[in-house]
C-alpha cells in the first residue's frame, strides 16, 4: 500500500484512490471493480486482480531478505515510545505476481513493531555512493518487494549501497484512517524517527560499508517519498536521542521521490510541517500526471517550495504510468526511462562520476 491521504480531492476521491491503491500495490497487472476492492480493504486485507481471484497468503512472522543478506535492528533496547501501542505481530502478506523481477511472487510487511535495515552491497566497482530506500505502503504495510528488494537490485547494480528500511506501521505517520474517514496525522511520527535513525546509522558507519558519509542519498516512493521529504527538512530528531549515533546528521545528502504522497494538502498547500530552506539537498522528483492514488499536486507543490528556497531540484512528470510503477514492465515509458534519469541526474549533481571516468 501507498499514500492513502486526501490530496485536494473530496474524501470520496480520496477513498477511490486508496481503494485502487490496494489492488495495485503489490505488482496485480490488473484491477478489479473499485467496490469489491473496498470491501477488501475494511476487511484490512490486499487482494491479488487475477483472474482466478486467489487471495493472497498471509505468513505469520517476520519479513526475511534475499538469500545471503541479514537486516539489523536499527535501535539498541527495542524501538522508541511503543507504550500503549497495540497490534498484532509482523506478518507477511505475499502476492502471487508474474511480473516481479526475480520470482513470481511480491511481499509486503504488516504490523511491523521492530524496524530494521538491510544492505545490499555494490556490484563490481564501489562508487562510494549509499542510498536508503523507503518503500511506500501507505503507512499501513511496507512493500519490500516491488519498491525495496526490487530497487535495491538496481541500484547495487550501479555500485551503489543500498540499504532497505522497513519502518514501523501501521499509522506510524500522516495516513489516512479508514475509520472516521478522514486524515490523520499521529502526535508521534514512529516511521519518521525510524527513518532519521536509519540515515544516521549508515553514516555512523560508512567506513564499514565502505561510503562515504558525504554521499548518502534517500530513495521513497509514495509513503516512502514522504519520509525522504521529511528526511530533507526535519533535521532535529523526532525521538529522544539513545546513543551518540543520535548527535550525526540525519540529512540525506541528496533526495529521491517517486510519486510521493501526503504533501499536499487543503487548497493544494504543501504539508506546514515541511519547511524547505537552503539545507534543502538537491532533490530528484517523478511521478506520472495520471497517478490514480497521489495526485500530480504531491510533486508540484514541493517542486515549487524546493524553487522559491533555491533548492537544485530535478522533475519528470510523466503524461501516463499511474502508481506505485517501480521498475517492472509495462507499456508507458516511465518505467523504461526512469533508471537512466536518477543515473544522470547523480552525475550531473555530482555524486557519480561520468562514465569512462
Amino acid at each position: 500500500m501507498d499514500s492513502i491521504a486526501p490530496q485536494g480531492r473530496r474524501a470520496t476521491s480520496s477513498i477511490s484512490r486508496t481503494c485502487l491503491l490496494l489492488a495495485c500495490i503489490l505488482g496485480w497487472s490488473n484491477t478489479v471493480a473499485a467496490t469489491a476492492v473496498a470491501r477488501a480493504s475494511e476487511a484490512g486485507q490486499i487482494r491479488a486482480a487475477k483472474s482466478s481471484q486467489t487471495p493472497n497468503a498471509w505468513v505469520q512472522g517476520i519479513w526475511q531478505p534475499p538469500h545471503g543478506l541479514k537486516q539489523t535492528a536499527i535501535w539498541p533496547d527495542g524501538a522508541p515510545d511503543m507504550q500503549g501501542v497495540v497490534q498484532g505481530p509482523e506478518r507477511i502478506e505475499i502476492a502471487q505476481t508474474p511480473d516481479a523481477l526475480e520470482g513470481r511472487t511480491s511481499e509486503a510487511a504488516w504490523d511491523v513493531a521492530a524496524p530494521t535495515m538491510t544492505v545490499f552491497p555494490p556490484k563490481g566497482e564501489n562508487t562510494g555512493v549509499a542510498i536508503v530506500v523507503f518503500p511506500g505502503g501507505g503507512f499501513k504495510a511496507v512493500v519490500v518487494t516491488k519498491q525495496g528488494t526490487e530497487i535495491c537490485g538496481w541500484i547495487a547494480s550501479k555500485g551503489i549501497t543500498c540499504i532497505l528500511s522497513k519502518y514501523r506501521v501501521p499509522k506510524s505517520n500522516h495516513h489516512w484512517d479508514s475509520q472516521c474517514k478522514c486524515a490523520v496525522t499521529p502526535k508521534i511520527p514512529r516511521a519518521l524517527q525510524d527513518a532519521q535513525r536509519t540515515i544516521r546509522l549508515v553514516r555512523a558507519r560508512a567506513a564499514e560499508l565502505g561510503v562515504d558519509p558525504n554521499k548518502i542519498g534517500a530513495m521513497g516512493f509514495s509513503a516512502g517519498g514522504y519520509l525522504v521529504v521529511q528526511t530533507s527538512n526535519i533535521f532535529e530528531p523526532a525521538y529522544t536521542p539513545v546513543d551518540a549515533i543520535d548527535t550525526i546528521s540525519s540529512r540525506p545528502d541528496f533526495a529521491i521521490a517517486f510519486y510521493p504522497g501526503h504533501l499536499c494538502r487543503s487548497g493544494a498547500s504543501l504539508d506546514p510541517g515541511i519547511r524547505v530552506s537552503p539545507r534543502t539537498p538537491p532533490t530528484f522528483l517523478l511521478q506520472a500526471w495520471d497517478d490514480p492514488v497521489d495526485e500530480i499536486c504531491n510533486s508540484t507543490v514541493y517542486a515549487r517550495a524546493l524553487d522559491a528556497a533555491g533548492v537544485q531540484a530535478e522533475v519528470h512528470l510523466f503524461a501516463k504510468g499511474g502508481h506505485a510503477f517501480g521498475l517492472r514492465r509495462m507499456e508507458h515509458p516511465v518505467v523504461a526511462a526512469w533508471p537512466s534519469l536518477v543515473e544522470n541526474w547523480l552525475v550531473e549533481i555530482g555524486v557519480l562520476r561520468p562514465k569512462g571516468h
